[in-house]
């Protein structure tokens, strides 16, 4: 009662509230609630957006038991057009209703059952944004002329942001103002260019097929060419001039118009336009300046750049969406349809009916069929079949694996086998793939900018081509005093220039190297993160979260002389109860083992009382606990603490425990030993050939251990590890890793979420097993983590260094020949050495052999799939081998038995 008269008087005082603020002039559209509207006002919406349908989650504060969750589900359903699912253990309700919907309604259903609900923040943001439509409600007309303009630029100044937004968040999907308009090259424009355009080329190389008036034909022929054709190059050449910045394919237009003018001028004002004049093959453009070799024309230079220049752009957007398609692998279309099995809400028998509805109407608790071949849409549970699933990009190295009931399967994943029902568990943005979409997104906004800076320094280049053109064109016209010489030698410095090999020399590698890396499982937070993992010398791996796997167990406890083990592990089990620590469950859990077998008599009692427990930054667990001593309940202080070293004991008896096997830990009570509890875990099945590979790679492994030193270098010795840093204490983990690194080693940590400081100071912080929190990482550890593994292998850490290698060396390589190329081809053409065809032959090549190797950071993951597979396949044959001589086998040993007993049957009756 005193919390409803709370509410009425709240309720009270926005009514004054609002009363007083028109009474100041303020409109309706100011006071509108936020979680409330009017009947006018959902009246508007329904002719709004017709008959569509709004989703509304509500969180419930509690429910008395399973019994009312039902009931209020039941009552939800019998309104008009609604359908309420309540999930009674995440306590929130998910309701599909249709815009009309009076959420008073709603709200009195849970008023009447007693129930405190409230709208979840992004239900009611979506239906506030629905509200604020252009197409405004009735409420919104009566504002004055002002009021309405104001409105207006405020909604287009939320539009402009909305769209700078936009451009951000897909970094991918940009268009560089520098580069040619790619919608405007076209395979027509190429057709084109190849249907006219050869013939001239072939004419002016080949004097035996040139006939009267040629030269004019290749007029003819070139004209659409260079107009229509290589139209693309000129536009953006022009709009650069505009922007007062340089297309990146300015050189090349320019090398285009020139030839096709010159010609031009040729045909017009010298004998070159004069019937039966023919034209020589020449190769080098010095040898113009020979005065038998008076005249030229460079059409083919004009329709040979065009053509060139289409096939190399052609092949770039191919390689462009390659790219954007492997983005795409990791998005789900919300349009696809999938068939749903729901239950009818409002038939009291509830049966279950099929319906196919779009991805985005799926709710969270609905049961969804995959049939094969079909990917999944949500974060599944497995509820009925068994089926061969490729888990996708969010598997890693598209793994195929067997899942049956009570399997998890992520969205992305792809069926293979017979059809599932699968009941969904996280929906659209809360799937771990769009969690890895979002991070990839956010990688990639430093690879874009890494693009926008490359891209305007090669711009820098077209500038350059044209002053060099400049100037080689009058040097040769000094010199030789040769006009074709000279224009020859200026052609061929235009057409050799490539500044889109340099703008795309990094970017490419780098945007393909956060694609590959993503679909293999791992998620790096920048291409920094690429070029400083690489250079890591040293990897340290903290051995629990990491290296082992599966619970810990207690292998054993030993007391001191005089004690009772029983009651060591029952006072363990006490100060360690809230900790959610390996070590404290797996104490916890042998406790309740040994309390459920009676362990310990009359003497141990199942229950001991303790007080505050105290956590130092050493990991103690410190607090007063009541326990049996000589026949009394008595408060003593006690702690459980793990040793560093075997001289931290005196009792030898415990200090031979510590060393005998298993992560020691130590109970005390009144300031004396009493008993060392010893626990363990394995090591992953792929730990060893991990580590193998790591010093494969020149890597120096080191495994941090809060164990004292025997234990922590037999437990590295199983796996192969080189050195082992033991006795660390949680507080004193980061300082360790700090101190490798001031020995000017550059290192690399690899550890779960318990090690953050150590990641965070490390040179590179790899976190594992975050798979299911990738945005909560992202948000919450602070920048500690630059690689996030989604795979819980070891071996992941190995690949993932080897393909960041692969990917620096790549981008090295291409900035050397992007440079190299464009130096020694300028003073080539410059020293009239390379004719303006090949030139731009050549210009073309660097690009293609560019993107060629860039490329292979996709090809080498295709090819280990591909030899996956066929590794696969050669197994399934010798099986099948196998199989086929088992048979045989078995054919030839029953042949032989039928033969004997034939041949005993035959000795019997020659007997008789």
């Amino acid at each position: 009662m005193a919390d409803n008269n709370e509410l009425l008087k709240v309720d009270q005082a926005i009514k004054q509230a609002r009363e007083a603020a028109r009474s100041a002039g303020l409109s309706g559209e100011d006071l509108a609630p936020a979680a409330h509207y009017s009947s006018e006002e959902h009246d508007s919406l329904q002719r709004m957006h017709g008959r569509g349908l709004t989703s509304l989650a509500y969180n419930v504060e509690t429910f008395e038991s399973a019994v009312s969750a039902t009931k209020l589900q039941d009552a939800l359903n019998e309104i008009d057009g609604v359908e309420a699912v309540v999930v009674y253990g995440t306590k929130q309700v998910w309701i599909t209703a249709p815009d009309s919907i009076n959420l008073t309604q709603i709200e009195q259903v849970f008023l009447d059952l007693g129930v405190d609900a409230w709208m979840s923040d992004s239900s009611l943001r979506r239906r506030i944004a629905r509200m604020e439509r252009p197409n405004a409600p009735r409420a919104r007309r009566n504002v004055d002329a002002h009021r309405r303009a104001w409105a207006a630029a405020e909604r287009m100044k939320r539009q402009n942001d909305a769209q700078v937004l936009l451009s951000k968040s897909r970094p991918f999907e940009s268009t560089e103002v520098l580069f040619t308009a790619r919608e405007l090259i076209t395979k027509t424009r190429l057709v084109v260019a190849i249907l006219l355009g050869v013939p001239v080329i072939v004419l002016q190389l080949v004097g035996s097929l040139q006939f009267d008036y040629w030269q004019w034909v290749c007029l003819a022929l070139a004209t659409p060419v260079v107009l229509w054709s290589a139209w693309p190059f000129h536009r953006a050449a022009l709009g650069g001039l505009r922007r007062g910045m340089s297309a990146l394919d300015s050189a090349s237009s320019a090398a285009i118009a020139l030839a096709y003018l010159f010609s031009i001028y040729q045909l017009v004002t010298t004998h070159v336009g004069d019937v039966g004049w023919k034209s020589q093959q020449i190769l080098l453009a010095a040898t113009w300046s020979s005065p038998e070799y008076e005249g030229s024309l460079f059409f083919d230079v004009a329709c040979g750049a065009t053509i060139l220049l289409l096939i190399g752009r052609l092949l770039s957007r191919r390689n462009t969406l390659r790219g954007r398609t492997l983005l795409n692998v990791l998005a789900i279309s919300p349009h696809d349809t999938v068939t749903v099995v729901r239950k009818d809400r409002k038939d009291k028998k509830g049966k279950a009916t099929k319906k196919d509805i779009t991805v985005g109407e799926i709710r969270t608790g609905d049961d969804i069929l995959i049939p094969n071949g079909m990917t999944f849409p949500a974060d599944c549970e497995v509820i009925s079949g068994k089926s061969l699933v490729d888990m996708g990009p969010v598997g890693g190295l598209h793994r195929v694996r067997e899942v049956s009931v009570n399997d998890i399967v992520y969205a992305g994943a792809r069926n293979h086998g017979a059809t599932l029902k699968c009941r969904t568990v996280k929906t659209g943005s809360k799937t771990r793939l769009a969690s890895m979409h979002r991070w990839v997104l956010n990688a990639a906004r430093d690879e874009n900018r890494l693009a926008q800076l490359s891209t305007r320094s090669a711009s820098l280049l077209v500038p350059w081509a044209l002053l060099f053109a400049l100037i080689a064109f009058g040097i040769w016209w000094l010199i030789t005093e040769s006009v074709d010489a000279a224009m020859a030698t200026s052609l061929s410095v235009l057409a050799t220039v490539a500044p889109v090999a340099l703008a795309m020399s990094a970017p490419l590698a780098l945007r393909l190297g956060l694609w590959r890396a993503a679909t293999e499982g791992a998620l790096l937070r920048d291409t920094t993160t690429i070029h400083n993992l690489a250079q890591v010398e040293s990897m340290v791996f903290n051995r629990v979260g990491t290296l082992t796997h599966g619970p810990m167990q207690v292998i054993g406890i030993t007391a001191a002389q005089g004690e009772n083990p029983d009651l060591v592990l029952r006072v363990a089990s006490a100060l360690v109860m809230e900790s959610k620590h390996a070590v404290s469950k797996a104490i916890v859990r042998a406790d309740r083992e040994a309390r459920d077998a009676s362990a310990g008599g009359d003497e141990v009692p199942n229950w001991l009382e303790i007080g505050d427990v105290t956590i130092t930054q050493g990991g103690v667990f410190e607090g007063v606990i009541e326990i049996p001593i000589n026949g009394e309940m008595r408060n003593v202080p006690a702690r459980l603490w793990r040793p560093s070293g075997v001289g931290e004991l005196r009792d030898s008896r415990l200090a031979a425990a510590v060393e005998s096997g298993g992560s020691p830990v130590v109970v005390s009570w009144k300031g004396k030993d009493r008993g060392v509890i010893n626990l363990a875990d394995s090591f992953k099945d792929d730990a060893p050939q991990a580590i193998d590979k790591l010093e494969e790679l020149g890597l120096e492994t080191y495994m941090l251990s809060r164990d004292p030193y025997p234990v922590a270098r037999r437990l590295a010795d199983s796996v192969g590890i080189s050195t082992v840093l033991a006795g660390i204490s949680p507080n004193r983990k980061e300082a360790t890793v700090r101190a490798l690194h001031s020995q000017g080693v550059s290192v690399g940590m690899v550890g779960d979420q318990d090690v953050l400081g150590a990641l965070r100071v490390a040179d590179i912080g790899i976190l594992m097993g975050s798979a299911d929190r990738v945005d909560a990482v992202a948000a919450e550890i602070d920048g500690a983590a630059d690689v996030v593994l989604l795979r819980e292998d070891v071996e992941a850490v190995p690949e993932i260094v080897n393909l960041v290698r692969h990917i620096r060396n790549t981008v090295d390589w291409n900035i050397w020949l992007s440079w190299g190329y464009n130096i020694v081809t300028l003073v080539l053409a410059m020293c009239g050495l390379l004719n303006p065809l090949l030139a731009t032959l050549c210009m073309l090549a660097s690009s293609s052999l560019i993107e060629f190797r860039s490329a292979r950071i996709l090809r080498r993951s295709y090819a280990r799939t591909m030899l996956r597979s066929t590794h696969a396949w050669q197994s399934w044959v010798a099986q099948f081998r196998d199989l086929r001589e088992m048979r045989k086998r078995s054919k030839l040993r029953a042949e032989a038995i039928e033969f004997a007993q034939r041949d005993a049957a035959e000795a019997d009756a020659s007997e008789r």
